[in-house]
């Protein structure tokens, strides 16, 4: 049987979205099931095991807002998510200091509420890369041994 990857993704431009709807193709072509999610709430996806993030970071830091109201709701609910394996993708540009703080704050409030990180997190630095797909396929990998 085949691992569920559950693809959840904040953008604010959608180049999240597209970057999640490539990795959820290169995923099915190696023979993961896998659902995506553009901005669930928990209820949506807290019975699946594996959590793939693709965020980007907006304004000063803050995750997209579709993707708020769910990393609200996990913060202030007393959730035990330790059955729950995660990865982040984070998007930014490194002009700014706060180039993808968003992926930490995933990390922060999934590790709080005892979630497992299953490898380090994707970085792309947007303004300085050609084809952010390429960049995720790249790393994707790394993920897929880990799980």
């Amino acid at each position: 049987m085949s691992k569920k990857i559950c693809l959840i993704t904040g953008s604010t431009l959608g180049s999240a979205e597209y970057v999640a709807e490539h990795i959820q193709e290169i995923l099915q072509e190696k023979g993961f099931s896998s659902s995506l999610h553009h901005g669930p709430m928990i209820n949506d996806i807290i019975d699946q095991q594996i959590w793939l993030i693709v965020t980007s970071t907006h304004g000063a830091g803050d995750l997209p807002e579709n993707l708020k109201p769910l990393f609200e709701s996990i913060k202030l609910q007393p959730l035990d998510l330790s059955s729950i394996r995660f990865a982040v993708i984070g998007l930014g540009n490194s002009d700014y200091d706060t180039f993808c703080y968003a992926v930490n704050t995933v990390e922060n409030i999934l590790k709080t509420k005892s979630a497992v990180e299953i490898c380090d997190a994707l970085r792309i630095d947007m303004p300085n890369v050609d084809d952010p797909d390429q960049c995720a396929e790249s790393w994707l990998p790394n993920f897929i041994e880990k799980i």
